[in-house]
């Protein structure tokens, strides 16, 4: 049984603190981490917008860095960090997924999925309907798995097909 009191985690609290500072600025909270590296504590945000820049995530560190110093609702030591989620950015949540709906990925599981040998797909997400994805592989076959069963879905860029379309840069060769 859940306790009726429980504390909120430090994510929740971080996320929440900072909506209203990004709405401020125009930037969208793709995701919030806290995580351990060794012996030192992170506090991650990823910040989107069209057109992100290091400005922005420069302003954003700057005006949610007095919020948490005031709340302080982290009680270790922790490095504050602030990037974009990144061109192979993690689909979190349904609405990314949704929002990526046409766009290939590459998904990763725990275990491979009941019928395959493989963890890991790169496919086009086809669809989203009630926490269920269905992803088509470049051969046509389609895979329909709950979004939970994920390790991840992360946005696929080709980064060889763009080495291979990269003008030639002079005197260099691949």
């Amino acid at each position: 049984m859940a306790e009726k009191n429980r504390k909120p985690n430090t994510v929740q609290v971080a996320t929440e603190l900072a909506l209203p500072v990004a709405k401020e600025l125009g930037l969208e909270i793709w995701e919030v981490r806290f995580e351990k590296e060794g012996t030192e504590w992170y506090l991650r945000y990823y910040i989107d917008k069209d057109g992100l820049t290091i400005e922005d995530c420069e302003a954003f560190s700057r005006a949610i860095d007095p919020v948490l110093d005031e709340a302080d609702p982290i009680e270790q030591h922790y490095c504050l960090e602030v990037s974009s989620p990144g061109i192979e950015r993690r689909l979190n949540t349904d609405e990314h997924v949704r929002r990526y709906l046409g766009s290939r990925v590459n998904v990763r599981f725990i275990r491979p999925p009941e019928g395959r040998s493989t963890r890991s797909f790169t496919g086009v997400l086809a669809g989203m309907d009630d926490g269920r994805v269905t992803l088509t592989m470049d051969d046509g076959d389609q895979l329909v798995f709950d979004r939970n069963d994920a390790a991840y879905i992360k946005l696929f860029y080709d980064f060889d097909a763009e080495a291979e379309d990269a003008p030639d840069m002079g005197g260099h060769s691949k």
